[in-house]
């Protein structure tokens, strides 16, 4: 008699668990609007065509498009493609006022600029580079998935099924914080972004 419901609950608790963990997938862009969003900056954020646009403004000035919530521990994808120079960045367990955001960035940048690296803003600067050999799935000027896991105090970063870097650091375990997207300084820049999607780990 026991065999007879064993399969039914295993199968009942497996659907369970699997759909708990689809669940946890967030999805932080709608494909119509900035809702959940705060810009902060000059610089020009907007939707079209179901994309997040990143374009210079006339300040040519860092421009940030930050999370309304925190997060800590996460799984994160997104995808991005880079016009006119694409210098940007993935922020995490960061705070922004005004234009001046702490935290830690996985780059986005041009060619042979250090894209899945993860640099500390307003604190130590460059943490860790890619290999300069990884660069090659940097995909220029076409869609470019990136992936960013954080769990503790472990950092990895992958792109284009890629993994770019592996990172132990105490501090980054130790805080959380928004997630945010940054357009770079100096003007003539335009990036797009779709499909971001976060899944807590807890």
């Amino acid at each position: 008699m026991r065999t007879k419901y064993m399969l039914p609950l295993v199968a009942i608790l497996t659907f369970a668990t699997l759909s708990s963990s689809f669940a946890q997938k967030q999805k932080l862009f709608n494909g119509k609007d900035l809702t959940g969003w705060t810009i902060y900056g000059t610089e020009k954020w907007y939707v079209e065509d179901g994309l997040i646009v990143a374009e210079s403004g006339p300040d040519g000035e860092y421009g940030y498009l930050g999370t309304e919530g925190k997060f800590k521990d996460f799984v994160l994808t997104l995808e991005f493609k880079q016009e006119k120079d694409g210098n940007s960045g993935l922020f995490f367990h960061s705070s922004i006022e005004g234009t001046k955001i702490a935290g830690w960035q996985a780059e986005i940048a041009p060619p042979n600029h250090d894209t899945g690296g993860i640099y500390e803003s307003y604190g130590r600067g460059w943490l860790i580079k890619p290999d300069p050999e990884k660069d090659k799935a940097l995909k220029y000027g076409e869609w470019n998935k990136m992936k960013l896991e954080v769990k503790g105090d472990q950092v990895t970063t992958w792109l284009n099924g890629q993994e770019m870097i592996t990172l132990e650091d105490e501090k980054i375990g130790s805080v959380d914080g928004q997630i945010a997207l940054q357009i770079h300084s100096g003007g003539g820049l335009k990036l797009y972004f779709k499909n971001i999607v976060i899944k807590p780990i807890k």
